[in-house]
């Protein structure tokens, strides 16, 4: 392959994105316009809320506490050499609230229930139950797809929170039940360091930005998804990829805007 060849792919490539971006802009706008409508149908929302994130409490439970066991033992080991264990606490909880509360709740949700949503509205799309509702003049987007963007943005928060506790009763069990740290001074240090509104307030924040990213992407794969087996597939394989890409690098962009400034 030469470079005549090269840049036209390249331009096919740029010119497909954009179109892209730009179709799930408008596609966004729509769903958002579409909220107001769902909320007076809040039973849907509650029912996808019950779907989203009580399905995913036992991953996210089991994935915090392992998080949790290994934040212990590693932050330990450093701590130790500068005889600051006493700081385990405070270490265990401002890498949760801070960090990897939000964000491992995001990859794991993406892989989740991200997928479940793409594969049940691709799915919904195959078998033309989306053309049917349009038909029978009921909005799917307003009907199917609105109530599960709340379910997620609500979901994602309490998820966090979730893992974020069962990961500092980790840290707990391995740091002070089984390494032998002083409790008191696991929870002291833990209270004095870590503070509501810029760490606690910050994980929340970024929790609602994730969920609004990944249920977004999810549903946006699926709606678009191709109509046979194979479209299905790609889209739920589609809707990992972007989902977690997209938390990373949003999660860069907030960590940088949040605590760009010393307290």
């Amino acid at each position: 392959m030469n470079a005549i060849e090269v840049l036209p792919r390249l331009g096919r490539w740029a010119l497909g994105f954009l179109f892209r971006l730009g179709h799930g802009a408008f596609f966004l706008v729509d769903l958002l316009k579409s909220v107001p409508a769902s909320l007076r149908r809040f039973y849907l929302v509650v029912a996808q809320i019950h779907a989203i994130g009580n399905y995913s409490l036992v991953i996210i439970c089991a994935s915090g506490l392992a998080v949790g066991f290994v934040l212990a033992l590693q932050g330990y080991y450093t701590l130790s050499r500068y005889g600051a264990t006493e700081s385990l606490g405070l270490l265990v909880a401002l890498s949760l609230v801070r960090e990897l509360g939000p964000v491992v709740t995001a990859l794991l949700f993406a892989g989740r229930a991200g997928t479940s949503l793409t594969a049940e509205i691709g799915l919904m799309k195959a078998g033309e139950q989306l053309a049917a509702m349009e038909l029978m003049a009921i909005d799917p987007k307003q009907r199917v797809l609105a109530p599960r963007l709340l379910g997620g943005i609500i979901a994602m928060p309490l998820l966090a929170a979730m893992f974020s506790a069962v990961g500092i009763f980790g840290g707990y069990v391995v740091g002070v039940l089984m390494i032998g740290i002083d409790p008191g001074q696991f929870w002291s240090q833990m209270q004095a360091g870590v503070d509501v509104w810029d760490d606690v307030g910050n994980g929340i924040i970024k929790s609602l930005v994730f969920g609004v990213t990944c249920t977004f992407v999810a549903l946006y794969e699926g709606y678009e998804a191709n109509a046979t087996p194979e479209g299905v597939a790609q889209a739920t394989t589609r809707t990992v990829v972007i989902a977690s890409l997209a938390v990373l690098l949003l999660d860069f962009v907030l960590t940088a805007v949040m605590f760009s400034t010393p307290r």
